[in-house]
């Protein structure tokens, strides 16, 4: 958009959200009708037909959204479709008497000073109007994708904004202090609430139950593992050093002491997280009357919720992040604390923080909350150990001695991955029912849909703007909402494709819950469909419409796809079949292979062996070659996202242009926070590095790129990299299919060497 566009643009969009609606006429005509201005040409156009609207001029009205109609945009093409629809009626002499609006809410229910109670699309300016707007990037800078959605965002937390006679909540495009580009556009429904609801039926909660206590005992045997490792390592070095004697403490068994502890901690969880998250994460508290600005109906649900259960109102907390996340944490509902972003107060709506709070009121009522604080308290220091021993290795000059600091961030990270990985069942299974809940609470499952989408968005967005995973966002990433590895495409690809195109694959894949197994989230697909019955039960109409798409994947490529893991139980097939064999041969005095059925550590190699066939067989298709007639480029990658019925397995070579993201230093020296940003969004990057290159992937962060590889379809979309390419011709390799090859020969090797030692 021209520089000379933008103050007429933004000027426009203040005067529509305060109700000048003739100001804002003259200043987004110009816009409109210019043909150069791309994006701001089309929310221009958006912004015309709801002000003729409202000052009754219906024909002009009528006229800009037939011409919208032929829009390449698909979620304007359909806002056009409905508005006009809305228009024409409006037109009949039986309503001409009648104020206009471009909702979905029948006009007859609208005053001329009356907020409408849905407008589903419109431009959105979330700063107060004198605030300057200072521009940071021109179009044509080659960093910023043209069509990338941008969450709103306020000034302050406790200054909040007054709220606009008409609320303008639809269009995600926001004009900030910073920035003043208005980047796509995101068609919200703003389907109803239900007025009167009959209650769901109860859940049965025992599976949670037991998920929760089988959560406890894994971080338990997880953390014993450790610490016994641990200690039977210092002991091992203490004795191979001269003059050093093995500490008698370390050989005793750790399992009561440790059982102990853990108890300890979740009493004290609370207090012990309050003073955690204050220092790490500037935490503070967070008065009922500023959430009350933000959202009257979130006050009322909390205060209903408490005085029904005969519980004192949860302790609010607020921490000062961009990013919308919330968090509930504590051991009995006396002393639950329920934390929220800044940015969450920001960029949703009054029901829909309502909605969010009600989740949180779930998780405190089915009391998962408690298991999940005593994981977050036992993570969240093993997370800071690692970004301060990452810090420490990026102060460090040379390269022989920062590799042992990468070495032990390394292990201390893959420390809090495997504690973190004991609570991925529950932290999945917990939010089904706290959606249900919070669903049950507020009568309004479509604004909790609009939240979990708006959500992924503002995280999407977070993201971008620091051009890395924030350390907030991946140390509470376990008790959010929404997660932010699922926030990256589906955060950023509205502006090509409707949410209902993406979340297909979270619907309609007859496999897709194999895929999240390693995820700390469900399918947000599944999630909104759950939503989107209750609704339906409720006889609502939906936020989001699901088409029944008929399945087409093919039983033998799902096999092919855990080829490998299959391996495993045949393995234990074969075991069986060679001792069954043996065994008769010892009894006809055939062969005397004794040592075969009284050692049983010959199953662990065929275990590895059949894990090494599975692996070999699935190479080649996992990792065709690439050609160019067939690599796909950025314009495609929207069909790649909504193909329903895409497994991994398919392996779609492309070849896209764009930026690459992710942490700088020792802290992401494993490649565990690489992520693409192209035209079409966010995707996540899998990358292996491989010894002996002269250019390292951190070199690139930062920059253009042309990255080529396997795209793959999976819960989190990502690609797995076989080169990075900089415009200097600079490139990188990444060994993928020679690294499984590896595993393969591995397992083989260490396989044949068990079976045949014993």
């Amino acid at each position: 958009m021209p520089s000379h566009a933008k103050p007429s643009l933004e000027a426009g969009l203040v005067a529509l959200k305060q109700g000048n609606y003739q100001t804002a006429i003259a200043q987004l005509e110009p816009i409109a009708s210019s043909q150069n201005n791309g994006t701001a040409s089309l929310q221009a156009q958006v912004g015309l037909v709801m002000a003729y609207a409202r000052t009754g001029e219906v024909p002009k009205a009528i006229a800009i959204s037939q011409n919208l109609i032929e829009s390449n945009n698909p979620q304007v093409q359909e806002w056009a479709t409905r508005a006009l629809e809305h228009l024409t009626k409006r037109k009949k002499p039986d309503r001409e008497s009648k104020t206009v609006e471009t909702g979905f809410v029948a006009f007859e229910n609208s005053t001329p000073n009356s907020t409408p109670n849905s407008i589903p699309i419109t431009p959105t300016l979330e700063e107060k109007p004198e605030d300057r707007v200072i521009e940071t990037k021109s179009d044509d800078t080659p960093d910023t994708p043209a069509m990338v959605p941008l969450t709103r965002l306020k000034a302050t937390v406790a200054t909040p904004l007054p709220q606009p006679a008409t609320p303008l909540n639809g269009f995600m495009g926001s004009v900030t202090r910073t920035q003043a580009k208005l980047f796509g556009v995101i068609y919200w429904r703003q389907a109803q609430r239900a007025r009167a609801w009959q209650p769901l039926r109860k859940p049965k909660l025992i599976p949670l139950r037991l998920l929760a206590a089988g959560t406890f005992i894994a971080l338990f045997w997880v953390m014993r593992e450790i610490l016994k490792l641990a200690m039977g390592l210092i002991n091992q070095t203490l004795v191979k050093l001269p003059y050093l004697e093995p500490l008698q403490l370390l050989y005793r068994d750790p399992t009561k002491l440790l059982l102990i502890v853990l108890a300890i901690l979740m009493a004290i969880s609370p207090w012990l997280l309050d003073l955690l998250l204050a220092k790490l994460y500037g935490q503070r508290e967070f008065p009922k009357d500023v959430l009350n600005a933000h959202s009257r109906e979130a006050v009322r649900v909390l205060q209903r919720c408490s005085q029904q259960r005969h519980w004192p109102l949860p302790k609010l907390r607020i921490l000062p992040m961009a990013a919308p996340i919330i968090l509930t944490y504590g051991i009995l509902p006396r002393n639950a604390r329920i934390v929220v972003s800044q940015g969450l107060l920001e960029q949703l709506a009054d029901d829909e923080i309502a909605t969010i709070y009600a989740t949180q009121l779930g998780h405190i009522a089915h009391w998962d909350f408690a298991v999940m604080s005593l994981l977050l308290l036992v993570t969240l220091p093993i997370h800071k150990l690692y970004q301060q021993v990452s810090q420490l290795g990026d102060k460090i000059s040379g390269k022989i001695w920062r590799w042992p600091v990468t070495i032990l961030a390394s292990v201390v990270y893959g420390v809090w991955c495997l504690l973190t990985g004991t609570g991925l069942w529950l932290s999945r299974l917990r939010l089904y029912y706290s959606d249900r809940v919070a669903a049950e609470i507020t009568g309004n499952p479509n604004a909790l849909i609009r939240a979990l989408l708006k959500i992924a968005i503002g995280i999407a967005a977070d993201i971008q703007k620091q051009e890395e995973t924030s350390w907030q966002l991946e140390s509470l990433n376990l008790l959010t909402p929404v997660s932010h590895q699922q926030s990256l495409a589906l955060g950023t690809i509205a502006s090509n494709l409707s949410f209902e195109s993406f979340l297909k694959w979270d619907t309609a894949n007859p496999y897709r819950r194999w895929f999240t197994i390693n995820n700390s989230h469900p399918l947000m697909g599944d999630r909104i469909e759950r939503l989107c019955q209750i609704a339906r039960h409720w006889h609502l109409d939906t936020e989001l419409h699901f088409a029944s798409v008929p399945s087409k994947v093919k039983r033998q490529s799902f096999l092919l796809q855990i080829a490998p893991w299959l391996g495993i139980p045949l393995g234990v097939l074969f075991a069986a079949l060679v001792w069954l064999t043996w065994q008769l041969a010892f009894t006809l005095k055939f062969l005397n292979l004794k040592w075969i059925y009284e050692d049983w550590s010959f199953i662990t190699g065929c275990l590895l062996i059949g894990f090494s066939i599975g692996t070999v067989m699935r190479i080649n298709s996992f990792f065709p070659d690439i050609k160019p007639a067939t690599v796909q480029t950025d314009d495609y990658l929207p069909n790649l996202l909504a193909d329903p019925s895409a497994l991994p397995i398919d392996s779609v070579s492309v070849r896209l242009v764009g930026k690459l993201l992710g942490r700088q230093g020792t802290s992401n020296s494993l490649a565990q926070d690489l992520i693409f940003q192209s035209s079409a969004g966010l995707v996540k990057l899998h990358h292996i590095s491989w010894l002996g290159q002269s250019v390292n992937h951190q070199d690139l962060i930062g920059r253009q790129i042309i990255v080529t590889g396997w795209f793959r379809r999976g819960a989190t979309p990502w690609i797995d990299i076989q080169t990075l390419e900089t415009q200097s011709g600079k490139t990188i390799y990444s060994p993928h299919p020679i690294w499984s090859t590896f595993l393969a020969v591995a397992a083989q090797a260490w396989g044949a060497y068990v079976f045949l030692t014993g």
